[in-house]
């Protein structure tokens, strides 16, 4: 049944089926080769893989960043990140790394992030005399802070999929966050110096204090999440429903750009991203239980003991397989598939769950820049107007110092568990 599974699943992805019917497909397949397993498990297994509570924080994330993308709070995160950055050479592009740690904050959502920022950014940095390959990189590689700044569905996937805490992965997720946003930053700053590009960035440079008090509704929506959440007052699902509240009141009552209007356009858009998340989640809740049944995650284990005795060596294995699997696979699906899998394995090998569910979406978080099917390289060439292949040659810097990223992450694993601990005490 493995062999039917990996090689039907290979198969479909070549062919471009899209991701949820593949590996649906596969796993009718699967259960035909058994031959002893009926196909009503694929209806009670995909019912099954939705019934979780903490599910129910997806959409209403992906809900409260598109209500905050229309109710004026995007713009405000910008002038604050140029009012704080914006100053020197470089500036207009270390301001876009800034508003998408901001807007990742209340967003969840990279794809998100990628399209409410760089609709202002880009072209900002285009009338700056950015080339447009640049400006598109940096949109892209900032956004996918939106997966490691909390809340962030990916890591609710995670939590999800391998019964580890939500609330302690959000906090985890801060270190990791600021550590990249902070390379980012540096880059592009470089990048500007080196190149002469961003000479003239500070002169519409907005001052600190009224940006900061125009940005102040929009900045209180992580600190009333995050404090709600680490303060018990609600659980993660729970901050979801406040964040949507939330998101309504400061677009519609403070900022007032939020009308009754745009609601049906915004719900459309909820409820056609939730569904497309939602069956992949079913169809990999379905491939998951096949796979466990047939005793794979035993023999990868075996293998990685076998072939990898230390730690170190493990998670440099792990590492290389995911980058290879981000290039490929959505975000969502590889979470679902495989954290159930290698999550265990980490844990036999003295890696900590959470810090191990950072790693796993960072390093996934690489696949949304990189070919051939990264979603925010798409979405910022989308937004620039240029085709994919005029970004890549201006994308390798940024790989690589996400990349840096990626294994400082690894193997300092205070940088993720430092906050938690503090916060939230050890297991």
């Amino acid at each position: 049944m493995n062999a039917a599974l990996a090689l039907s699943l290979a198969i479909f992805f070549l062919l471009g089926v899209p991701i949820a019917v593949a590996i649906g497909l596969a796993s009718v397949i699967g259960i035909e080769v058994h031959g002893r397993l009926p196909l009503l498990l694929v209806a009670q297994r995909m019912f099954t893989g939705l019934d979780s509570f903490p599910l129910m924080a997806i959409p209403l994330f992906i809900l409260a960043g598109n209500l905050m993308s229309v109710g004026g709070i995007s713009q405000r995160l910008v002038d604050l990140a140029k009012s704080i950055v914006g100053g020197v050479q470089g500036g207009l592009a270390a301001t876009c790394v800034l508003t998408c740690m901001m807007f990742a904050s209340v967003s969840g959502s990279s794809v998100a992030t990628t399209f409410a920022i760089g609709a202002i950014l880009i072209p900002a940095m285009v009338r700056h005399n950015y080339p447009k390959p640049m400006a598109a990189s940096v949109q892209a590689s900032s956004a996918e802070l939106g997966v490691l700044i909390p809340p962030s569905i990916p890591l609710i996937l995670y939590g999800v999929s391998t019964d580890t805490s939500i609330g302690r992965l959000f906090l985890a997720g801060l270190g990791p966050g600021f550590l990249v946003a902070g390379a980012l930053m540096a880059l592009v700053l470089i990048l500007c110096r080196v190149r002469g590009i961003g000479a003239d960035d500070g002169m519409d440079r907005p001052r600190l204090l009224p940006a900061f008090l125009k940005a102040l509704p929009a900045l209180m929506v992580p600190v009333v999440i995050l404090g709600g959440i680490y303060t018990g007052v609600f659980t993660p699902t729970e901050a979801s429903a406040v964040a949507v509240a939330v998101a309504l009141l400061i677009g519609m009552v403070v900022y007032r750009e939020l009308k009754f209007h745009h609601l049906p356009e915004i719900l459309k858009k909820t409820v056609l991203a939730t569904s497309a998340i939602m069956l992949i989640i079913s169809a990999a809740a379905l491939f998951s239980f096949l796979v466990t049944r047939s005793g794979l995650p035993n023999d990868i284990a075996a293998f990685f003991r076998e072939w990898f005795e230390t730690r170190f060596a493990f998670l440099l294995a792990v590492n290389i397989l995911l980058l290879l699997v981000g290039m490929f696979i959505e975000t969502s699906a590889a979470i679902l598939v495989l954290a159930p899998i290698l999550a265990p394995i980490a844990i036999a090998y003295g890696v900590d769950p959470v810090h191990f569910g950072l790693i796993m979406v960072l390093n996934l978080a690489l696949g949304m820049i990189t070919p051939p099917l990264g979603v925010n390289l798409f979405a910022a060439c989308s937004v620039a107007k240029i085709p994919v292949e005029r970004i890549i040659p201006q994308l390798l810097w940024f790989v690589i110092t996400v990349f840096a990223c990626l294994m400082v992450v690894t193997y300092v694993p205070a940088v993720t568990l430092w906050p938690v601990q503090m916060i939230m005490g050890p297991h």
